[in-house]
C-alpha cells in the first residue's frame, strides 16, 4: 500500500535568504490518509489587509492575498448598487489553473506543529493573535499537546487554520517563495481547509476567519454530542460499491442510525458517516463487499451529514455578521467543486458545507483536467499530497509545513 511520493524542490533563487527551505519527504498510504485526515470533515470590500500587526522586531505582516495585476478583473466585474456591490458569482467559472495552494483539514494535526513557525516573526505573530481571539495558549497545545487535547474538534480546527497560514509565511521568506505565492491562481482546502483557502485568497481577514473556525468547531462538537454518531473510511472500493455497502447497512438499522458517504476523498478511499449502529453495520459488511479494510476515524461524530444540522444556524448567524469579499483568485468549494465569487453565495456555501458531502475527488480531478501544473500543500501533515499522487502519479506537489 505504501508508495513513494515524488518530491520536487524549489530551486528558484530570486532573493537571498539566510537559511535554505527544506521540504519534508513524501510518504503515505491509504490507511494513513484515512486515519490522519478527518479529513473530512474540514462583507463588502475591506481596505484593511488581512494581516496588519507588527512582529516583535517590527517586520510587517504582509497580506496573504496574491498580488497579480490581472486579478483586478474580479473587482471590475462587480456593479455597485447603492452601498452594495453585486458580483457575478460565475466570474471564475472559466478558470485555468497553473499553480495551486491546497490546505489540509481536521485530522492533519500533530503534536509539535507550529514550532518551526516561531523562527519567522510574521508567522509567530499569528499564534499570538490567535491566543487573544481564542482565549487560550494555542501554540503551547500545538507544540506540547497532549495529543488528546489537540485532537479535539474545538482545538484542532483553529490549530490547523493558524498553522497552515503560518506555513504560508514561512514559505514567503525563503528563496523564490514570494514569487510562487504571487503566481498561485487557484486555491482550495479539505473541509476546514476551505476557510484557510478563503483567508489566503483575501475573502476575509485572518482574525475573522479564525473566529468563524472557532465557532465552527464548537458548533460541530455540540452537534456531535447531541447524538451518537461516527465516521469510518472504507479502503479499496469505488464510490458505487461504497454506496451499495451503505444501502445494505441501512436496511438493518433505524432511520436515526442510517449512514451515507460523507467524503469523496479519492478513488479507493471514501468516508462514511452516520449513526453508530449504522457505522458498525458498515464495518461488519465491508469484507463481504471486498473492501480492503475499514478505518474508524477519531472524530467527534458524523461530520458532513444531517447529524450536523444543529450547527448550521449558528454558522449562518456568524457568517451573516462577517465581512466577506470576492476572493482574489478562485477558491474551489467542497460542496459543489466549483469556485464562487459572490460573497453572499460563499456564505450560503460555507453554512451548507458541514452537512454536505465533501467533493474533494471531483475538485482534484477537475484541477488536473484543467491543466494544473504544480501544487503545494501548506500546513501540517501530507494527506493532500498523498491524495493528489494517488489520483495522478505524475502530478507535481510539494509539502510546506510549519
Amino acid at each position: 500500500m505504501h508508495s513513494l511520493l515524488h518530491r520536487s524542490l524549489i530551486q528558484r533563487t530570486l532573493s537571498s535568504s539566510s537559511s535554505r527551505f527544506a521540504l519534508p519527504p513524501f510518504s503515505n498510504s491509504l490507511s494513513t490518509m484515512a486515519s490522519s485526515s478527518l479529513t473530512l470533515s474540514s462583507i463588502s470590500l475591506h481596505k484593511q489587509l488581512p494581516f496588519n500587526a507588527s512582529s516583535s522586531n517590527s517586520l510587517r505582516i504582509r497580506s496573504l492575498r496574491p498580488r497579480n495585476p490581472d486579478r483586478s478583473r474580479v473587482f471590475m466585474s462587480s456593479v455597485s448598487v447603492g452601498s452594495q456591490a453585486l458580483v457575478n458569482d460565475s466570474l471564475f467559472s472559466d478558470y485555468s489553473p497553473t499553480s495551486a495552494f491546497l490546505f489540509p483539514g481536521q485530522g492533519a494535526q500533530a503534536v509539535g506543529m507550529g514550532k518551526e513557525a516561531q523562527n519567522v516573526p510574521v508567522a509567530a505573530e499569528l499564534y499570538k493573535k490567535a491566543n487573544d481571539i481564542l482565549g487560550f495558549d494555542l501554540l503551547d497545545i500545538c507544540i506540547n499537546g497532549p495529543k488528546e487535547k489537540l485532537d479535539s474538534t474545538v482545538i484542532s480546527q483553529p490549530a490547523i487554520y493558524v498553522t497552515s497560514l503560518a506555513a504560508v509565511e514561512l514559505f514567503r521568506v525563503h528563496d523564490g517563495g514570494q514569487q510562487i505565492i504571487d503566481s498561485v491562481d487557484v486555491t482550495c482546502g479539505l473541509s476546514l481547509g476551505e476557510y484557510t483557502a478563503l483567508a489566503f485568497a483575501g475573502a476575509f481577514s485572518f482574525e475573522d476567519g479564525l473566529k468563524l473556525v472557532k465557532l465552527r468547531g464548537e458548533a460541530m462538537q455540540e452537534a456531535a454530542d447531541a447524538a451518537k454518531s461516527a465516521m469510518v473510511s472504507i479502503i479499496g472500493l469505488d464510490s458505487e460499491k461504497v454506496q451499495q455497502l451503505c444501502d445494505a447497512a441501512n436496511q438493518e438499522v433505524d432511520e436515526a442510525d442510517k449512514v451515507q458517504i460523507a467524503n469523496y476523498l479519492c478513488p479507493g478511499n471514501y468516508a462514511v458517516s452516520g449513526g453508530v449502529k449504522g457505522v458498525e453495520a458498515v464495518e461488519a459488511k465491508a469484507k463481504s463487499f471486498k473492501a480492503r479494510m475499514t478505518v474508524r476515524l477519531a472524530v467527534a461524530g458524523a461530520f458532513h451529514t444531517s447529524f450536523m444540522e444543529p450547527a448550521v444556524s449558528r454558522l449562518e448567524a456568524a457568517l451573516a455578521a462577517t465581512e466577506i469579499r470576492t476572493p482574489k483568485i478562485p477558491v474551489i468549494s467542497n460542496v459543489d467543486a466549483q469556485p464562487h465569487a459572490d460573497p453572499d453565495t460563499i456564505k450560503k456555501i460555507l453554512a451548507r458545507q458541514v452537512t454536505s458531502p465533501v467533493q474533494w475527488e471531483t475538485t482534484v480531478k477537475t484541477l488536473l483536467t484543467k491543466g494544473l501544473k504544480k501544487s503545494y500543500e501548506l500546513g501540517p501533515g501530507k494527506v493532500i499530497a498523498g491524495i493528489v499522487k494517488r489520483m495522478d502519479k505524475s502530478a507535481v506537489i510539494e509539502n510546506v509545513g510549519a
